[in-house]
């Protein structure tokens, strides 16, 4: 069965999230190309409690260990029909995807951050997960305030971004009406309007940098495109910042292309578990789910085919 690869968005982090490559020397030759552009060490930001989960860290964090665990596991893996990434997973994804370097993306990364927060700056913002609503109920709850639809998941599972304030409220119409609600630890309103001074500086930033065409498709979050050209990486990766995130269309899409087997990169496991809850013939795990690379590596073996 064909093979698609996810790449975490932030959220779940963890200080074991580097472990499972600690000895693998070309995962640490792809980590430290990226630290030798950040002036900081990954390992170090995971034992400081929430400091992890800070825009500025956890940004390059996260796409430097999706990158050095994909350099692992692709001297063995299948090749992947695609390459998909949720939030900040989407850049992980085009250097998986070969798109970027270690150390272009640790710069790419972090750059990204800078901008966001500082687009971010002049209001207080955050997200929230919502669960138990259809898409226009949200829709006409939200209309008027400073909150949106940050990211589609399913039919009546999605993520809200907007002003603290604003959220605060719409949580309670969202709690009357028998949604399931959850903060998210992440300190900026992504993918809504509240971060659209952040867009012409970070297309500059990539149109700047070394981002080359995709040598394996990667599916883009703001509407489920096929790229393959790097003009349109450059346009998607700088609209994802403050438009919503379609990502029950990206995994309808890799579904549509015959995808059956889902592996999540991490950190965390949920991209795995939305996939094998929107389809019930799919093999969906997340590295996290095992305790070795090697461990990852069989069950690709066994369960997804040379495509």
């Amino acid at each position: 069965m064909s093979l698609a690869i996810l790449c975490s968005g932030q959220g779940a982090q963890h200080p074991a999230m580097l472990d499972m490559i600690a000895d693998h020397p070309a995962a640490m030759k792809v980590i430290k190309a990226g630290e030798t552009v950040l002036g900081w060490k990954l390992r170090d930001m995971l034992t400081q409690g929430d400091h992890m989960f800070r825009n500025a860290i956890a940004q390059p964090l996260i796409c430097i260990t999706q990158l050095a665990l994909w350099t692992v596991l692709r001297q063995d893996a299948p090749k992947p029909v695609a390459f998909c990434g949720y939030s900040v997973g989407e850049l992980g994804a085009y250097a998986c995807a070969g798109a970027l370097d270690a150390a272009e993306l640790a710069r790419i990364a972090a750059a990204r951050a800078v901008l966001m927060d500082q687009a971010a700056a002049a209001t207080n913002g955050g997200m929230m997960a919502l669960q138990g609503l259809r898409r226009d109920e949200v829709v006409r709850l939200c209309a008027g305030q400073r909150a949106w639809i940050a990211i589609a998941i399913s039919e009546d599972e999605f993520v809200i971004g907007g002003e603290d304030a604003e959220l605060a409220k719409l949580g309670k119409d969202f709690s009357r009406r028998g949604a399931k609600l959850t903060r998210l630890k992440v300190g900026v309103a992504s993918h809504t309007p509240l971060l659209g001074d952040a867009v012409p500086p970070f297309r500059m930033e990539l149109i700047a940098s070394s981002l080359t065409a995709p040598a394996i498709p990667v599916v883009a979050g703001i509407d489920a495109a096929w790229v393959l050209r790097r003009d349109t990486a450059v346009e998607k990766l700088a609209l994802q910042l403050d438009r919503t995130i379609e990502w029950a269309g990206c995994m309808d899409m890799l579904y549509e292309r015959g995808c059956r087997v889902f592996l999540e990169l991490g950190p965390g496991r949920a991209l795995a578990r939305m996939a094998q809850s929107r389809f019930g013939d799919v093999d969906a795990r997340a590295v996290d789910d095992f305790r070795s690379i090697a461990g990852v590596s069989s069950w690709l073996t066994k369960h997804a085919s040379v495509t």
